[in-house]
């Protein structure tokens, strides 16, 4: 039997999925990555565990359907995290720095007063903030021993070096378009950019469409050595793609540490409102864009709330926020400071409005409803800046198999929802286009035709007025405490 090994490298697992001809998942594995937190705001794995983790979910998938012929390895993977390798012997040089990490803000900060945002977002259509590796990459440089020839890259670049035993060093556009160093326009990495971030884009990988050789296997257990690797994308344009959300006005929103909310788009347009311009994917050198809200905390949320209020897991949690009704205290998820449409880095976490009639159930409601506010200010951000409707509305990662929690942001939103049963939307998205570069599928009609059991969550009518009311009081009173700080 013929499939396609999807790799979906994210922030807290790795995972393996091998995809048929039908689109069909035939199997799946994961491993657990392990991640620490060194200093308040800093987050960091380690480069050689992360891709340890890939082959051990490898070998899973591939014990649970041991007939099968691997026809090609695609790679979905967490973005914005970056790392640093020697560029002779392969050897990491640093930690990967998550996506979540802040611990650059005050160089991010610097860049802000120096007036680099205009120039920056302008070329990238990012923001500056420490979720982009532009200063990240700065960090790694600065601590990479003298003398060591060194290369820099993302998640996509790392796997593929250490899948085609260090032959290549390379990405995917969608990634380079997240890393602050890659200009929209022109589809190169940008000399100016390098010198505002202070980092040599000679360093970086070379930039290929998200459908393309990458190169073959080496040393790769379980794959036969000279296995295409037909595609590589960020882990939310993969989903995007996986749905099939090609028409202009289509969206997706992925659950999960965080979430990404994202809708393709006719053409470049330049970002306002707290969301980034990206590239969703790029075929054939045409790159399809999209505009793009990073929330940094979403259902982290959720296991840290369950084990403040001593429920056996996440599942209790939410059990208990459905029995409490709506618009109780405010809850802000702010552990990390504020991602989109805020991009605040100094913003807090805190609960409002808590007094001694607030309930246990209140408080899981809080914290629940906190996911479906931040993605209603992103939505409300995009819709004041485009010139089309929003079209289909897909939702997936874990939290998205949750009815009760879907059916907040729906109700929130007010636009329909269309859950997916399947768990892989990053994965199937990976493989797609990778059956697109080895022509297993014609063209976008044939793979947006592909089988897909969904459920769509229409929504009902709420008090949406006094609701975002609560939410933005906490949202205010979060962002607040940085000029009390200050005294100002």
């Amino acid at each position: 039997m013929l499939a396609i090994l999807a790799i979906d490298q994210g922030t807290t697992n790795s995972k393996a999925v091998l995809v048929s001809e039908k689109g069909e998942v035939l199997g799946r594995g994961s491993a657990a990555v392990g991640i620490s937190y060194p200093k308040p705001g800093w987050v960091e794995q380690e480069a050689n565990r992360l891709y340890t983790s890939v082959c051990e979910a490898i070998e899973v998938c591939l014990k649970a359907v041991p007939d099968v012929t691997i026809a090609a390895v695609a790679i979905s993977n967490q973005r914005e995290s970056v790392t640093v390798w020697d560029a002779e012997t392969g050897e990491a040089l640093g930690p990967v720095l998550s996506w979540q990490c802040r611990r650059t803000a005050p160089d991010c900060e610097r860049l802000l007063v120096e007036g680099h945002l205009d120039r920056v977002q302008a070329l990238t259509g990012l923001p500056l903030d420490p979720m982009f590796p532009g200063s990240k990459f700065r960090w790694l440089l600065d601590r990479v021993p003298n003398g060591r020839p060194v290369r820099l890259g993302t998640i996509d670049s790392w796997l593929v070096h250490c899948m085609t035993g260090g032959r290549r060093h390379v990405c995917d556009a969608s990634n380079a378009a997240r890393s602050q160093l890659f200009d929209l326009e022109e589809q190169t990495w940008s000399k100016e950019l390098g010198e505002i971030f202070g980092v040599d884009t000679a360093l970086l990988p070379e930039v290929f469409d998200s459908s393309a050789d990458f190169g073959t296997t080496k040393g790769l257990q379980g794959v036969p050595d000279g296995t295409p690797i037909r595609a590589a994308i960020g882990d939310s344009h993969a989903a995007l793609f996986g749905h099939g959300a090609f028409k202009p006005g289509d969206g997706k929103i992925t659950f999960g540490t965080g979430s990404s909310v994202m809708t393709t788009l006719p053409r470049f347009i330049a970002p306002r409102n707290g969301v980034t311009t990206t590239v969703a994917w790029r075929i054939d050198g045409t790159p399809t864009f999209a505009f793009e809200g990073n929330i940094l905390v979403s259902a982290a949320s959720l296991p840290w709330m369950a084990g403040i209020l001593g429920l056996a897991d996440v599942a209790a949690l939410i059990d208990l926020a459905e029995t409490a009704e709506a618009g109780g205290p405010g809850f802000v998820p702010a552990f990390v400071g504020l991602g989109a449409p805020y991009w605040n880095s100094d913003a807090r976490a805190l609960f409002s409005q808590i007094n001694f009639s607030t309930t246990r159930a209140q408080m899981a409601r809080s914290v629940t409803d906190s996911i479906a506010f931040q993605v209603h200010d992103v939505i409300a951000a995009m819709r004041a800046q485009s010139d089309g409707e929003l079209g289909a509305l897909y939702v997936d990662g874990g939290p998205s198999q949750n009815r009760f929690l879907m059916q907040c942001v729906s109700n929130l939103v007010e636009h329909a929802v269309i859950q997916c049963e399947a768990p892989e939307a990053s994965a199937l998205g990976a493989a797609y286009l990778a059956g697109l570069s080895l022509g297993l599928w014609r063209d976008l009609e044939v793979i947006a035709g592909l089988p897909r059991s969904t459920q769509i969550i229409a929504p009902e009518p709420v008090d949406r007025a006094a609701l975002l009311n609560s939410w933005n009081d906490a949202l205010a009173r979060s962002t607040s405490r940085q000029t009390m700080a200050k005294g100002e």
